[in-house]
């Protein structure tokens, strides 16, 4: 199949844009593909699937698809005239020096630093209470691989400090290795742990610790199914194949992700159990006495809760039980069911994340997305409220008990992320580390409305431009969005998007149903046989936006990733017409068969499953982005992108969708994908990839909008 993609004549809508458009034919040819007969069957309907095949990460036939879609986006991609400009760009403003929030184990005081276009952030430390300037290099994660495709993850230091567990995943894999450090001298201490996955890693003492994985799946280890997730202790100087089961070994009840905490007094060990992505069951562990049972704190998964700190035998928990914002309770480790639990800090009409440190609690509230943050002693009475540098997204506040002081992040869409000291005592904030950075925020303005949506909801959005815009329509706007998961979308500075709006560009972010940023019925809102709420919410926001002139049907784009992924994938095909590019990455995709991969079974809270019932496979099949793709529509010119190594959301979920959009696509606009090899769902990525990839995008955003050249930096 063949498409003759003609650029618009008109370049209005870019600042600097200088040209007339070169009247060329990108003529793009795409990869043949074969079809199977593959039918399943769902309560008497037969749903065909001819690129069942692509499902198959390890066979011969897909890696050769893979190899040919790539030479095709690249080609297309490679005749973009400003590409290259964008990616030096990118480059340029990227190149400064990231300084993350220090923190104290045992001796030393560590922090993360990257020095501009490091492809992995590195660690460094210096003695506590000695000049930083003699911080060294402590573990540097660009040497585990020459091109940064080997990542740090999580990295736990015992109690003591004089240990360190750290993840590293490879590719972008989920499944993990845990590697043992002696901090002091720098050596690897006993063997690597291999196949860890989803796990925290914390310490009992010096001796071991906690983690947790799932057994090695049969067939593909990107692919195949992981649903008995289980908690493993080691100790240090044994073989892997020594750990003992601590939790989650009853074949009889599935738990899809368990999590093992230690109390900082090491006195007690948490587990939260999970069979989806929201609600869980809390157990504790008293590690003082050998012979302890694990004691029940919730045996339901109908809320969210867990343990936020302790003094002595007084639990700290936070919860969503009967409370859809969250509070805090307080009970006695001995009696920690629900019916003993004591109000602390109350629920609010605002959603409630806090964190403690230097013996405070320090309560961080959403207000309409943004933060709003109160100290209170452990008796739950109010100090004071912390004043901000501004209006947007605080994080941190997290130290020791015996900390005076604490570090905390301010940021949001025009100011670079900054790290601020706190003092706990006076309340008073100073300046640790501001970015120095090419990008001048005064330049930019951030605006909040909000819209009404199908069904007379109010949504919030935060738009993000230069100042001085002229609301003509013709302005290139990404509309990014997720709407899932109870995860919120606040205001947060991102490189790449500052050279976005650098270029005249519109950046909106809607708070979509589905996400957290109102609570737990915000969420289940957009969930299940509710989910057509968010998709809804996202035409609104849309609709919103040409309506008011930020931008026109022309010159819209659609963007997220993941969950976001699936809001684009819905969205351009339930509304084809409404913008002119969509950039689906990560998504999923096939909501018939999401559930056979990987975790993907954990989702159904969100999602439901075409195996429920005969109405939710219905529901499902009826926004499926695969499943409604239509044969004579024009959809608009589309970037899908994913990673060779994504075990999280499978490539094959944008694999099939790429191979029906080429299949069925009507008029010029262009279906590429673009698969990232040794990369995954996202974390870790190498910087240098990251350039690459929003050059690409951004480049394939701004050429099928119109435009071929752009202007310097004014």
């Amino acid at each position: 199949m063949k498409l003759s993609i003609v650029p618009a004549v008109l370049l209005l809508a870019l600042v600097g844009c200088k040209e007339e458009p070169k009247k060329e034919v990108t003529t793009v040819t795409y990869p043949q593909i074969k079809t199977v007969d593959t039918v399943d069957t769902y309560f008497g309907v037969e749903v065909k699937d001819p690129y069942r095949w692509l499902e198959d990460d390890r066979s011969a036939e897909t890696a050769e698809w893979v190899k040919a879609e790539n030479e095709v986006t690249f080609d297309y991609l490679n005749n973009i005239p400003f590409r290259e400009e964008l990616k030096k760009r990118l480059s340029d403003i990227w190149n400064y020096e990231k300084v993350g929030a220090p923190f104290k184990e045992g001796d030393y005081t560590y922090f993360y630093k990257n020095d501009g276009l490091q492809n992995q952030y590195v660690i460094y430390r210096y003695k506590t209470g000695e000049d930083p300037s003699t911080a060294e290099v402590f573990l540097d994660p660009n040497t585990f691989k020459e091109d940064g495709t080997i990542s740090l993850g999580q990295a736990s230091f015992s109690k003591d400090g004089s240990k360190l567990a750290y993840a590293i995943s490879e590719g972008g894999s989920d499944w993990r290795k845990v590697i043992v450090m002696n901090t002091e001298t720098k050596e690897i201490v006993g063997d690597t742990l291999k196949d860890v996955k989803f796990s925290g890693l914390s310490w009992n003492g010096e001796d071991g610790f906690y983690y947790s994985s799932y057994d090695k799946p049969k067939g593909s280890e990107l692919s195949a199914k992981t649903d008995q997730h289980k908690v493993y202790y080691h100790k240090l100087g044994t073989p892997q194949s020594d750990d003992k089961v601590i939790f989650g070994a009853t074949p009889e009840e599935k738990h899809r992700y368990i999590g093992a905490s230690v109390t900082e007094d090491n006195n007690y060990l948490l587990i939260s159990a999970s069979t989806s992505t929201s609600g869980n069951k809390l157990f504790i562990k008293d590690l003082k006495n050998p012979n302890a049972k694990f004691v029940t704190i919730l045996n339901d998964t109908d809320s969210d809760s867990y343990v936020l700190e302790n003094v002595g035998s007084k639990l700290y928990i936070v919860t969503n039980k009967n409370a859809p914002n969250k509070k805090i309770v307080t009970v006695d480790a001995a009696n920690p069911t629900p019916e003993n639990w004591k109000d602390l800090i109350p629920e609010t009409e605002n959603v409630l994340t806090p964190s403690t440190g230097g013996g405070s609690i320090f309560a961080n509230y959403m207000v309409d997305a943004v933060s709003k943050v109160k100290q209170y002693d452990y008796d739950g009475k109010l100090i004071r409220e912390i004043e901000l540098p501004g209006v947007g997204t605080a994080g941190g506040f997290g130290a020791k008990k015996e900390e005076k002081e604490l570090y905390y992040s301010f940021t949001n869409y025009v100011t670079p992320g900054s790290i601020y000291k706190f003092n706990i005592e006076t309340g008073e904030s100073e300046s640790f580390i501001k970015p120095e950075i090419d990008f001048n925020p005064d330049n930019f303005e951030s605006n909040q409305v909000f819209y009404t949506s199908k069904d007379g909801t109010k949504i919030p959005m935060i738009i993000t431009h230069k100042k001085g815009l002229k609301l003509d329509g013709k302005n290139p706007t990404i509309l990014y969005g997720y709407g899932g998961f109870n995860i919120s979308l606040t205001p947060s500075f991102s490189i790449a998007n500052a050279v976005w709006m650098e270029q005249g560009g519109v950046y909106a972010v809607p708070n979509l149903r589905g996400g957290g940023e109102y609570g737990k019925k915000w969420h289940d809102a957009g969930t299940q046989m509710k989910k057509q709420n968010v998709f809804d919410d996202f035409i609104a926001a849309a609709e919103y936006l040409i309506a008011n002139n930020y931008t026109s049907s022309d010159y819209l784009a659609i963007r997220g990733g993941s969950n976001g992924g699936l809001l684009v994938g819905a969205t351009m095909t339930q509304r084809p017409d409404l913008m002119k590019v969509a950039l689906p990455a990560v998504g999923v995709l096939d909501m018939l068969r999401y559930h056979t991969f990987t975790a993907g079974a954990g989702w159904a809270y969100d999602y439901g499953t075409a195996e429920d019932s005969k109405e939710m496979f219905e529901y499902l099949k009826g926004y499926s982005p695969l499943h409604n793709v239509k044969e004579g529509v024009e959809y608009p010119a589309t970037l899908i992108t994913t990673g060779d190594h994504d075990d999280r959301v499978v490539p094959a979920h944008s694999f099939k969708f790429a191979a029906e959009l080429q299949a069925k696509q009507s008029g010029s606009n262009p279906v590429l994908i673009r698969i990232e090899t040794d990369a995954g769902h996202g974390a870790g990525t190498p910087v240098s990839k990251t350039i690459e990839q929003y050059a690409d995008i951004f480049g394939f955003t701004l050429y099928n909008m119109g435009y071929t050249s752009l202007s310097k930096k004014e």
